[in-house]
């Protein structure tokens, strides 16, 4: 039995040592420069629908944008390996690295890994579908999942604790913003004039992207109390709902400029952010 746990031991460190490559390294990074770009675009979107323009403010509308060009497909394409390659690199961070990890850190970073490895693995096939023309709608898929989850025996319960957990996912963000509970991720430029920049930036991105998904995750428990699964529409339609308030249209700016902050405090992440 010794033999084996040792064997297996073995063959986790190999695969750990394999997939500590300068080549993850670089393609994982470039997974966050995509990520940077998606929270720039759908920024600008929204401060663009806060002004009565038309748009999708979130990551099916922000995608499109990007592959609205001649080079459009290249670039769809490349997003796709980036995503892919972040996944995969928390994939190994949820498991591989973690190992050594006392019980309830190794239990702490399987969760959040594997969750950011999830996440980035569907954008990722979201570029690969626009890639081969199958374009999505985020508010239609949002609206779908809801009626799934409300016609089944304890859809109620589901659709509000899908709601509560994306509104804990916001919670931890702002806090995490207020925090600065970012700084471990990058520390490069600590006590410099450029640190206390992207400090800044840090702080209301991570705000900013946590009061958003907070409105999201609000629409799936208002969704549930009604039980009317078309209220429920994701990012774009909770920011959109803030336009008809009186004092929506600058909250909707202030969020936007908020995503925008976040995506350039991502770009500086991907680049000297700790891997």
């Amino acid at each position: 039995m010794a033999d084996g746990e040792s064997s297996i031991s073995e063959a986790a460190d190999a695969v750990e040592e394999a997939s500590d490559t300068k080549a993850l390294d670089i393609v994982a990074r470039s997974g966050f420069a995509v990520m940077a770009l998606l929270h720039i675009i759908v920024g600008a979107i929204a401060v663009a629908i806060a002004f009565g323009q038309p748009g999708q403010a979130e990551a099916t509308g922000a995608i499109e944008q990007l592959g609205a060009n001649p080079w459009g497909p290249a670039v769809l394409w490349s997003c796709v390996v980036g995503c892919t390659g972040l996944a995969a690199w928390q994939l190994s961070e949820a498991t591989l690295r973690s190992r050594h990890l006392p019980r309830k850190q190794r239990l702490g970073k399987l969760v959040s890994s594997g969750f950011l490895a999830v996440a980035y693995g569907s954008v990722g096939l979201s570029f690969a579908g626009f890639a081969v023309g199958v374009r999505g709608d985020s508010g239609d898929t949002t609206r779908d999942f809801s009626t799934a989850v409300l016609n089944t025996p304890l859809g109620l319960p589901l659709l509000v604790a899908v709601g509560l957990t994306v509104m804990g996912v916001g919670v931890y963000f702002v806090v995490k913003g207020l925090r600065r509970g970012f700084k471990p991720e990058l520390f490069r430029f600590e006590g410099t004039r450029r640190g206390r920049l992207i400090d800044s930036l840090g702080v209301a991105g991570h705000v900013a992207k946590g009061i958003a998904l907070n409105l999201a995750g609000l629409l799936f428990v208002i969704a549930a109390a009604k039980h009317s699964p078309e209220e429920s529409t994701g990012l774009d339609g909770s920011l959109k709902a803030l336009r008809d308030h009186m004092f929506g249209p600058y909250l909707l700016v202030a969020i936007g400029a908020g995503f925008i902050c976040y995506g350039l405090f991502a770009l500086v992440r991907a680049r000297f952010g700790r891997m």
